[in-house]
């Protein structure tokens, strides 16, 4: 049974509500028969991710004709352990993990990080990922791996919604709403079940490009089916 893992941050594990990531609601959007390992996990790097050992239940299960969907950047640009440098480690440390899919036969898929909702005082959306979607380009196009720009196509939705209804993607809390966050909380950069729907879609949607992600996906008929 062919297998899609994915790996990166909290904004593609499965999170617990009422937080999501894409990669949670990315499963409704494959083809039956297809599995979904999504190994994401909050505050990781594409370094820490690595350090840490949790990229290795990943490299014994990954399989010939699987594929490994791959996205950071979102906290490799914090100066801490996590950091990497855009130029150098950041690209070094994807390429690790494209090479272990490449070993056992699978197909690793690049994704920039997703966009954070960010709007200055005259509605444009501010840029808040440095160098790293950059360089995630730069490798893929270098190395030939297939590449899914979230970073380009979040913007581009973000755009055309505007600060309010983007805002409904993300997690608002009113306060007393959640015992977490008895104040509220007004979240920029992690979804809701419906904005991790609507960038799964995305998601799935840069997918369709790439002739080896094809057959692992549901044709858009019926996915359209199925919200009716």
């Amino acid at each position: 049974m062919p297998t899609v893992f994915l790996i990166g941050d909290s904004t593609v594990e499965d999170n617990r509500p009422p937080f999501r990531g894409w990669g949670w609601a990315f499963r409704q959007f494959v083809r039956e028969g297809v599995t979904v390992k999504n190994y994401a996990l909050s505050g990781r790097s594409s370094r820490s991710f690595w350090e840490e050992g949790l990229f290795e239940p990943v490299a014994r299960e990954m399989a010939p004709g699987d594929l490994l969907l791959i996205q950071f950047g979102h906290n490799d640009e914090k100066d801490d352990e996590r950091h990497t440098d855009p130029d150098t480690t950041f690209p070094e440390q994807l390429l690790r993990y494209c090479s272990a899919a490449w070993e056992k036969g699978a197909q690793p898929v690049l994704f920039t990080p997703v966009s954070r909702r960010f709007f200055s005082g005259d509605g444009s959306l501010m840029y808040t990922h440095g160098e790293y979607p950059a360089a995630i380009r730069k490798l893929a196009a270098e190395k030939g791996i297939p590449l899914c720009d979230l970073k380009r196509e979040s913007r581009a939705l973000y755009s055309r919604l505007g600060p309010e209804k983007t805002a409904e993607l993300f997690v608002r809390l009113a306060p007393g709403e959640h015992p977490d966050f008895p104040e509220g909380h007004d979240d920029k950069t992690h979804f809701c079940a419906e904005g991790a729907a609507v960038i799964a879609g995305l998601a799935a949607e840069e997918m369709r490009k790439i002739p080896q992600c094809i057959p692992f996906l549901k044709e858009t008929k019926s996915i359209e089916r199925e919200k009716e």
